[in-house]
C-alpha cells in the first residue's frame, strides 16, 4: 500500500535513516521502536509528508488516506467540543447542501425533455448515492460513541474547547482523526493524554475498526495488545519482524548475541591477516602472500554490531528513614470547586511500606488528593501525616521549578548523597542524559527532558513517602523498567497516580480508584482491578440492555458473541448440509494455516544455518546477500502464514455469530 524506497535523511553530518526499504500493508499494525533520537517520529512526518527526506521516496498510492496525530500541534479554541468534531462530516454538510440546490433547480424547471435537464437528473441520481454511501455510518452516533469512548461526558459535548486542559484537546483532536477513517493512521504517543479506561477503549478500536496503523508508544501493555509487527530503528537502519513487542524483544536478542558472535569472529579474522601482513611485509620470499592478504582484507565487509544501551544500572534509593506504623490517615476527606463536589467522604489508611495507585478517568480527582495529602489545597474531613513522615512529590509542574542557569550534573550533584554520589554519570546515562548532555545547562532542556531530571532530582532525595503524579509520561521503556525496579526496591511507602498498566503490575498491591465523587479500595495488582471493573459493568450492562425475544433463564448468562460462541442452540440451528459446508471450510483453512506454518519453520530453519556458517567463520558478501534473502523469505512466509491465520480466526467468528 504505503512503499518507503531507499529512504536517507541526514541532519548535519548525522546519518538517521540510511537507505531504508519497507512496505506497509492493508491492516498492518506497527510498532515503531528504537531508542530516544533514533528518528521513530521523523518516519512518521515524513510518511505524512510533513518532511522531506534527503534521499529516496515515499510512494503513496493517490486512493489512499493518511491520518497523522503528532505529540504536540496547535490547537484552535473558538467551537465547542461537537463543534469541532463535527468538522470531520464537513464534506458530507456540502454534499447535503449542493443537492439542495440541484433538487431546488430541477423544481424550478420546467424543460423537461432537454438533455440539459437529463443530465441534471443523473448528476442528482449518483450524488443522492454518494450521500447515502458516506452517510450510512450514522455519523451523529459514532461521533458521540467515539467522544465517550475518550472519556468525555454528554454534558461537555456543548462546553467550548477553550475550557479544556492541553491533554483534552488532544484528545478531542484525536477523536477527529479516528473519526476520519483513514486507510493509515500514524500515531506519535497518543496514550500520554489518555486514562486507563480511554486507552482500552482506544485499543479496541484500533484492533477492530482502524485499517493500517503505525504507532510510536512506550506504553508497553499497550503495543502489545493493538500491534502485529515491530519495525526497530537503530544505527540508521531497520530490522522489521512479524511479531508484537514483547515476542520482538526475545528476537531483537537472540539477533544481537548471533551478530556479536559473527562481529568477533570476522574480528579474529582481520587481526589474524593483519599480523600475518605486518609479520611479512618486508619479506621478498612472502610478497605475493602479503599483497593477496592486503586486497582480501580490503574486500572483507565489515560487520557493524547495533548500538546496544549498555547502562544496566541497578537505581536504588537511599534507605527511606523509618516512619510511623501509617504514613497516612483520611477519613471522610471531601473536595468540592464552587457546586461540583469532586470526590467526598474518602476514608483510608495507608501502612508503611505499601505501594498504591490512584486510578481513574481524568477530573475524578487523582491529583486533587494528592494535593490535599501536601497541603496545597483546602479540604474537608480529616487528613493526617504518621510519625516522621518525609515526602517526596513529583508533579506535573515539578520541572519548572529547576534552576535553569545550572548543568543537568550539577543540579543532581546537590542532590545527591552518599555512595550514590559515584553513580551520577551512571544514572544520568540511564535517563538519556550521557555524554555531552550531562553538561548542559537545564534552560536549554525541552520540556521532556526537564521532567526526566526532575525525576531523578526527587529519587535521590531521603524520603520515606514518595507520591508520583503521572511520573512514566516521557520516558522511554528502559528507563521505564529502571525506574520501576528502583521503587519496588524502596523500602518506604509509594503513592503512583498512572494510566500506565504496564508500569503498575507488578509494582501495587493495591489499586484506589476514583469515579462518581467516590474513591473506592481495591485490594490486589492493577489486572486484578481491571479484570472485577470488567466485570462489573458486564452486569451494568445487562441491567441496562433490552429483553431479548428469547430471554435466557440465568440472569447472569453472558451475552453477545460469548454467547453465540457457546451455546449449543446455535449448532442444532445449521442443517446436516450446513455443518458440513462448516466442517469442510474449517478443515480447508486450517490445512492452509499448518501449511503456511510449515514453510515458516523451513525459511527460520534455513536463516539458522546461514547464521551457523557466519557464526563458524565463513564471512564472505556472499553470505550475507544469502542471509538478507533468507530473511526477506521469512518475512513473506510470515505474512502469508499471518493471512491465512487471520482468514480462519474470521470463519471461525462469523460461524459463532451465526
Amino acid at each position: 500500500m504505503i512503499s518507503i524506497n531507499n529512504l536517507t535523511i541526514e541532519f548535519s553530518s548525522q546519518v538517521l535513516f540510511d537507505n531504508i526499504n519497507y512496505v506497509i500493508n492493508p491492516k498492518d499494525k506497527i510498532a515503531l521502536v528504537g531508542k530516544n533520537g533514533a528518528g521513530k517520529s521523523t518516519m512518521l512526518k515524513i510518511i505524512a509528508g510533513l518532511q522531506a527526506p534527503t534521499g529516496g521516496s515515499v510512494a503513496v498510492p493517490a486512493d489512499v488516506s493518511i491520518g497523522y496525530l503528532p505529540q504536540q500541534m496547535v490547537l484552535e479554541d473558538t467551537l465547542t467540543v461537537v463543534e469541532e468534531v463535527r468538522k470531520v462530516f464537513a464534506h458530507i454538510d456540502d454534499m447535503q447542501r449542493q443537492l439542495d440546490r440541484m433538487n431546488q433547480e430541477l423544481a424550478d424547471r420546467s424543460d423537461y425533455e432537454s438533455m440539459e435537464y437529463g443530465e441534471l437528473i443523473e448528476r442528482v441520481s449518483n450524488l443522492t448515492e454518494e450521500l447515502a454511501l458516506a452517510s450510512s455510518d450514522n455519523c451523529e452516533a459514532e461521533m458521540e460513541k467515539t467522544l465517550l469512548g475518550l472519556g468525555f461526558l454528554r454534558s461537555d459535548f456543548d462546553r467550548p474547547t477553550s475550557e479544556f486542559s492541553g491533554g483534552w484537546r488532544m484528545r478531542i483532536e484525536l477523536a477527529k482523526l479516528l473519526l476520519r477513517r483513514p486507510d493509515v493512521l500514524l500515531l506519535d504517543e497518543p496514550t500520554n493524554h489518555l486514562d486507563i479506561e480511554s486507552i482500552q477503549w482506544l485499543e479496541s478500536f484500533l484492533i477492530t475498526k482502524a485499517k493500517a496503523v503505525v504507532l510510536v508508544s512506550h506504553d508497553r501493555a499497550f503495543i502489545d495488545n493493538v500491534t502485529n509487527r515491530t519495525i526497530e530503528i537503530t544505527m540508521g537502519k531497520i530490522y522489521d519482524y512479524a511479531v508484537n513487542y514483547s515476542k520482538f524483544v526475545s528476537l531483537r536478542a537472540e539477533r544481537l548475541e548471533q551478530q556479536m558472535r559473527a562481529y568477533r569472529n570476522q574480528q579474529k579474522q582481520i587481526e589474524d591477516t593483519e599480523a600475518f601482513i605486518e609479520r611479512f611485509r618486508y619479506k621478498a620470499t612472502k610478497s605475493v602472500q602479503v599483497q593477496s592478504r592486503i586486497k582480501q582484507l580490503a574486500k572483507i565487509e565489515r560487520i557493524e554490531v547495533d548500538e546496544v544501551d549498555t547502562s544496566h544500572l541497578s537505581l536504588r534509593f537511599p534507605p527511606a528513614p523509618r516512619s510511623g506504623d501509617f504514613p497516612i490517615i483520611a477519613e471522610d476527606v471531601g473536595k468540592a470547586y464552587g457546586d461540583h463536589q469532586v470526590f467526598d467522604h474518602a476514608t483510608f489508611t495507608l501502612r508503611r511500606g505499601e505501594k498504591v495507585a490512584f486510578v481513574g478517568k481524568n477530573g475524578e480527582g487523582k491529583s486533587t488528593l494528592v494535593k490535599c495529602i501536601m497541603g496545597e489545597i483546602p479540604f474537608t474531613g480529616s487528613l493526617r501525616l504518621g510519625h516522621n513522615v518525609k515526602v517526596g512529590y513529583f508533579a506535573q509542574n515539578q520541572a519548572q521549578l529547576l534552576d535553569g542557569e545550572i548543568t543537568v550534573f550539577d543540579t543532581i550533584d546537590r542532590v545527591a548523597v552518599g555512595d550514590i554520589r559515584l553513580k551520577i554519570r551512571d544514572i544520568l546515562g540511564a535517563f538519556m542524559f550521557g555524554g555531552e548532555a550531562s553538561d548542559k545547562k537545564v534552560k536549554v532542556l525541552s520540556g521532556g527532558e526537564k521532567t526526566r531530571l526532575a525525576m531523578i532530582k526527587l529519587l535521590l532525595e531521603p524520603v520515606n513517602l514518595l507520591i508520583l503524579d503521572e511520573p512514566t509520561n516521557h520516558l522511554d521503556m528502559k528507563t521505564k523498567d529502571i525506574l520501576k525496579q528502583a521503587i519496588k526496591d524502596f523500602d518506604g511507602t509509594v503513592i503512583v497516580v498512572s494510566h500506565d498498566r504496564e508500569f503498575l503490575d507488578g509494582l501495587v498491591e493495591k489499586v484506589y480508584e476514583f469515579g462518581g465523587g467516590k474513591v473506592r479500595e481495591c485490594l490486589g495488582g492493577i489486572y486484578e482491578f481491571l479484570e472485577k471493573k470488567k466485570l462489573a459493568s458486564l452486569r451494568e450492562l445487562e441491567a441496562k440492555a433490552p429483553v431479548a425475544k428469547e430471554p435466557s433463564a440465568d440472569k447472569n448468562e453472558p451475552s453477545g458473541k460469548e454467547t453465540a460462541a457457546q451455546s449449543p442452540k446455535q449448532t442444532a440451528k445449521l442443517t446436516y448440509a450446513e455443518q458440513r459446508e462448516r466442517d469442510k471450510n474449517l478443515r480447508r483453512l486450517g490445512k492452509k494455516v499448518e501449511e503456511a506454518e510449515q514453510e515458516v519453520g523451513r525459511y527460520e530453519q534455513a536463516l539458522a544455518d546461514i547464521e551457523s556458517r557466519i557464526a563458524a567463520g565463513e564471512v564472505t558478501p556472499e553470505i550475507f546477500e544469502e542471509h538478507a534473502k533468507a530473511g526477506k523469505d521469512l518475512e513473506n512466509a510470515m505474512s502469508l502464514w499471518e493471512l491465512a491465520q487471520m482468514e480462519l480466526d474470521e470463519l471461525k467468528e462469523r460461524y459463532a455469530a451465526g
